[in-house]
């Protein structure tokens, strides 16, 4: 196991590297001059050529990208051209906002959606395995923003139940806070219940044919006993790499869903950044986005051997 962790742990250096470099080279292909977005349409081209001098673009592409990446890796990400804040802390802020929302409901999702992935399983042709599969088919189905803004007309305009309109920190008031998110939490949960109960129906099938199973039957348990027991963690094994795969998505910018309502989140951030070529912004967004992706999976795959015996040999 300590082999596959330590492989798991340097694969994802280059990885890293390489998301760097991709990073680069996508806000380099931005249309348009850094320096006169920043000094305005008064500017005078001296002063356009001083601040690129001062900012290293007129330098070499290599060149560039060796001196941000050294400044990446201290801490430095620039300052942002509209409000003159430094990225680094104001990505961190808008991350959590969005992590308070993605954890919840992915957590929510999990627990809703793998019982019932394993009830239609462990009932395959049922009308309760149609059931399930009809709700998940649906579910895949409906566009979030589609689902987002009748969850935010029946919930909050016309029942009344939660606020349509912004966002309070856990920090400042716990309750409300949770009055805030309930809508933005109920859209995911419904939009991602659909892939995880369809693995989770899947791989149960699969560990439901396998000689264990029918040994754990022939030894007189219950079938609840068998499910839960013996069946969930193998089981569990494929929809677990789901669940990184979606937790990660989701933490690096649920721009639709931050629209919808109105939540000022990373993705947020990043659709704002992009309308008003914030380039500094964009790039820490994007950067921050592909490395948290990269970084949920490792601890995906680090975890992974909880749920399958085998890695562990």
């Amino acid at each position: 196991m300590t082999r596959f962790l330590l492989g798991r742990i340097v694969s994802a250096i280059p990885t890293l590297l390489i998301v760097t470099v991709a990073v680069f080279a996508m806000v380099r292909m931005i249309p348009g001059d850094p320096a006169k977005l920043m000094l305005g349409d008064l500017a005078r081209p001296e002063q356009i050529e001083r601040l690129r001098d001062v900012m290293g673009l007129n330098r070499p592409l290599y060149e560039q990208y060796f001196i941000w990446l050294s400044n990446i890796l201290t801490g430095d990400f620039g300052r942002s051209i509209t409000t003159n804040q430094d990225v680094l802390p104001l990505i961190f802020e808008r991350f959590t906002v969005s992590a308070s929302i993605v954890v919840v409901a992915v957590a929510f999702a999990a627990l809703i959606a793998v019982p019932a992935g394993m009830l239609a399983a462990w009932r395959q042709n049922s009308l309760t395995d149609l059931g399930l599969v009809g709700l998940s088919t649906i579910s895949l189905s409906i566009p979030s923003f589609w689902l987002g803004l009748m969850i935010l007309l029946v919930f909050g305009l016309w029942l009344g139940w939660f606020p349509i309109v912004g966002f309070v920190s856990f920090n400042e008031d716990f309750w409300r806070a949770l009055s805030y998110i309930a809508m933005p939490v109920l859209t995911l949960v419904l939009v991602e219940i659909g892939s995880i109960i369809r693995m989770t129906r899947a791989s149960t099938i699969e560990v439901a044919r396998t000689e264990y199973i029918t040994h754990a039957r022939a030894k007189g348990l219950t079938e609840s006993a068998v499910m839960w027991r013996h069946a969930l963690k193998n089981a569990f094994a494929p929809t677990w790499t789901l669940l990184g795969l979606i937790l990660g998505a989701l933490l690096g910018g649920i721009a639709v869903i931050e629209t919808v309502f109105t939540i000022p989140g990373l993705g947020r951030l990043l659709v704002d950044a992009i309308y008003a070529r914030d380039y500094p912004v964009v790039q820490g967004c994007i950067l921050s986005i592909a490395v948290i992706y990269v970084l949920v999976n490792l601890i995906v795959d680090l975890l992974y051997p909880i749920f399958d015996p085998r890695i562990r040999q």
